[in-house]
């Protein structure tokens, strides 16, 4: 049956894709054989992260986006990672409503995902349905996090190239998030700037910026002084020297877009030429690896827990009552698993 689900999938399918991304994104065992026949066939796809507080327009932009890249040809993928429902624990799919202008375009397929409780604004299922997502076709995938300010860094993890959407008047917000997002950044887009401070913001972010190249240059050695990167292709840039474009766009009004869409071409073609891709490509591997291996050992070490010490409720209670070392517990637990 897995077999015959990866197939579909290859070929295309969306209800296959779709059925496995709803069994992705609620646990089901059987996912991950199905994952397993499907990624051999992945790392082809293009994926752009949009990140941004809550109310800055990052649905309308992704929209606008998706016209962009299907009418230069693109088979287009949105994962728009929602907010949880506290009554079902599933996704509101507000992003899925503002985007219904390509529901009848099967060059776009968009999924809605739940947080369900996980930091820093991807679901835990976002990575393996953005390989489902490029086993069957789709060479643009978008990534869409809920809006969480700077708990949202990890988007950067799994994106090839981040844009962080702001809006005029943010003022402190700004300064809140700048030691997060404002570091992994790739493109800044100032959203809305037919409202006043707009050119504040752009003002701000580009203070920040010149801010953060005065007091982090980039290392070009090591302690050995070894080159922390190989030498770049000759005409091209190094990989230090890719300066953040900060824009200003009205996507509402489809004004500042079609710039927008450029500076993504640029920064991919940038990527591409300095050997970064290649890299990031790396870092996404090793943190879904993680991810992905934290997972396993946390399932084995509950299972082992209920298994040797009863119920996780009876022994939440005895460690609410004193009765248990919460501390000596998970280093017996640990030391276990580690044998």
């Amino acid at each position: 049956m897995a077999a015959r689900l990866a197939e579909r999938i290859l070929a295309g399918d969306v209800r296959a894709a779709s059925r496995l991304m709803r069994e992705i994104d609620d646990g089901e065992p059987t996912a991950s054989e199905e994952l397993r026949a499907l990624f051999p066939r992945t790392g082809r796809a293009y994926v752009v992260g949009i990140t941004g507080p809550p109310g800055a327009g990052k649905s309308t932009l992704a929209d606008r986006l998706i016209t962009r890249g299907r009418a230069r040809g693109h088979r287009v993928g949105v994962i728009a990672v929602d907010p949880t429902s506290p009554f079902s624990g599933g996704a509101i799919l507000g992003d899925r409503i503002r985007m219904q202008s390509h529901a009848t375009d099967d060059g776009v397929f968009i999924r809605s995902l739940a947080t369900r409780g996980h930091l820093g604004g991807l679901s835990r299922a976002t990575g393996d349905c953005i390989r489902v997502m490029d086993a069957m076709g789709r060479d643009l995938v978008l990534v869409e996090t809920v809006g969480v300010g700077q708990d949202e860094i990890d988007v950067a993890q799994m994106a090839h190239t981040t844009v962080l959407v702001l809006v005029p008047g943010m003022g402190d917000d700004v300064q809140a998030i700048k030691a997060g997002i404002l570091e992994v950044a790739d493109i800044f887009a100032v959203n809305k700037a037919d409202l006043e401070g707009a050119d504040r913001t752009v003002r701000e972010l580009g203070q920040m910026l010149e801010m953060r190249r005065a007091l982090k240059p980039p290392p070009d050695h090591d302690a050995l002084h070894r080159p922390l990167h190989p030498a770049p292709p000759a005409g091209a840039a190094s990989a230090a020297q890719w300066e953040p474009p900060v824009l200003k766009l009205v996507a509402a009004r489809d004004e500042g877009v079609d710039e927008l869409w450029q500076a993504v071409e640029a920064h991919r073609a940038f990527l591409d030429g300095t050997g970064e891709r290649a890299a990031r490509d790396r870092n996404r591997a090793l943190a879904q690896f993680l991810a992905l291996l934290r997972q396993r050992l946390l399932e084995g070490a509950l299972g082992r827990l209920e298994r040797e010490q009863g119920r996780l409720t009876e022994v939440a209670r005895a460690i609410a009552e004193r009765r248990a070392d919460p501390y000596a517990l998970a280093d017996e637990l640990a030391s276990q698993l580690s044998e």
